[in-house]
């Protein structure tokens, strides 16, 4: 069988070489494609590094960063097609031995679209663990799609909308709607993997750098928040075919719509609203 699996990262130069050694990088039938983008580090030094002379394992130095924009250039422009899976992880995770192996089993048993890894630490893990086995979502940490399904994404031309924030959410719905609207909506097109599971680097509040990195991601979040409200509409009515190339073009029409919620995550609304009104 033969596998491709796609590693993001940004500016992570402390944490790839970990991300690296954890991975089975001489696993036959398997191309890793390492996905620098918009980084300013020495993340695509250490990758080239820790990859040694593998003819299997590439490194993509990508001038622009963005998450939905690397994914777009990963499964559109790099995979060759025809693989029978094709596995996605972050660069700053270090993944559960015989993780790989596990998802590609897990989805040549069925007729899922997309297989979910486990969280295996942090306070939350038990219950992000639950949410995944019980509503069939998906981490950008790990996942794996099935390589008919990405092929079909790829002759349909289905990108992300390159400034959406967070990946996981959009490709679990088109993954449950078979590509189709919600209302084709199939739970079991998206299953859990018990076996395939991945550790980060648990956040300790413990120095300025750490609480601006907090910040920022709690903005991030808040704007993901209102994103998907937009994207849900889109997946609704019209299924992945009436999603733009960015978001931001759809935002003088909803931003009269939002409003920032109650309690401490208002304030990270607001900044969120500030940033896509500028954005629009």
């Amino acid at each position: 069988m033969t596998t491709a699996v796609g590693i993001f990262a940004h500016q992570e130069e402390r944490r790839i070489g970990a991300c690296l050694a954890s991975l089975p990088l001489d696993r036959p039938n398997t191309c890793y494609h390492i996905l620098v983008n918009g980084s300013t580090d020495a993340t695509a030094a250490r990758a080239r590094n820790a990859a040694g002379n593998r003819a299997n394992v590439l490194v993509h130095d990508i001038a622009t960063g963005g998450k939905s924009r690397t994914w777009n250039h990963f499964v559109h422009d790099l995979l060759g097609g025809g693989e029978d899976a094709v596995i996605f992880l972050d660069g700053d995770a270090e993944i559960a031995p015989g993780s790989i192996d596990a998802l590609v089993r897990r989805l040549g048993k069925g007729q899922a679209n997309a297989a979910a890894g486990m969280p295996r630490n942090g306070r939350m893990a038990t219950h992000y663990r639950r949410l995944l086995r019980d509503e069939g979502g998906l981490f950008g940490d790990l996942y794996a799609l099935s390589g008919s399904f990405v092929d079909r994404i790829r002759s349909r031309e289905l990108r992300l909308p390159q400034d959406l924030i967070g990946d996981d959410g959009l490709v679990a719905a088109w993954a449950h709607t078979d590509l189709g609207t919600d209302a084709a909506w199939n739970r079991d097109r998206v299953i859990a993997c018990e076996d395939a599971g991945f550790l980060c680097e648990p956040v300790r509040l413990t120095s300025p750098a750490t609480w601006r990195m907090q910040y920022r991601r709690m903005i991030n979040y808040s704007v993901r928040f209102f994103q998907n409200r937009i994207v849900s509409d889109i997946m609704g009515r019209v299924g992945p075919d009436g999603l733009p190339d960015e978001l931001r073009d759809l935002y003088p029409l909803w931003l009269p719509r939002f409003t920032p919620r109650s309690g401490p995550t208002g304030w990270f609304d607001r900044k969120a609203l500030a940033r896509m009104r500028a954005a629009a």
